[in-house]
């Protein structure tokens, strides 16, 4: 004759371990610096919005912009004292970008060492992921 087996389960409460995230986006010292002298110019900005925009030869491009409150969506990481906002659309595309600032006789811009990048085309102002 088959025995019935009955076995109890209990819903145990454990503590959860906070596991930090690692930020979307990491700031090259340079790039830091440039983003605070950048925002001690405007009276009315709490950051720098990146995205990214179809544009150029190869799909996409960066946008920087003057950022006055974080976006309902956006990404915020806070590093050494400056806020960057990442834009909805381009959270996916820009994970685990270092982004660092670069200033020569000819020119000073801000350059984004994006691991999630295919290809980029010839003047590099356009990329694919």
């Amino acid at each position: 004759m088959a025995q019935a087996v009955t076995a109890t389960v209990r819903a145990v409460k454990t503590a959860r371990k906070f596991i930090p995230r690692k930020a979307a986006i990491v700031l090259t010292q340079s790039a830091v610096q440039k983003v605070q002298s950048l925002l001690a110019e405007s009276t009315d900005a709490v950051g720098l919005r990146v995205g990214v925009r179809t544009r150029g030869c190869n799909g996409l491009s960066y946008t920087l912009d003057y950022a006055r409150e974080k976006g309902k969506l956006d990404e915020e990481v806070a590093q050494d004292g400056v806020r960057i906002f990442i834009d909805a659309k381009a959270q996916l595309s820009l994970l685990g970008t270092e982004m660092d600032f670069k200033e020569s006789k000819l020119s000073s811009e801000f350059i984004f060492n994006n691991p999630n990048v295919k290809g980029t085309c010839g003047c590099g102002e356009s990329f694919t992921v």
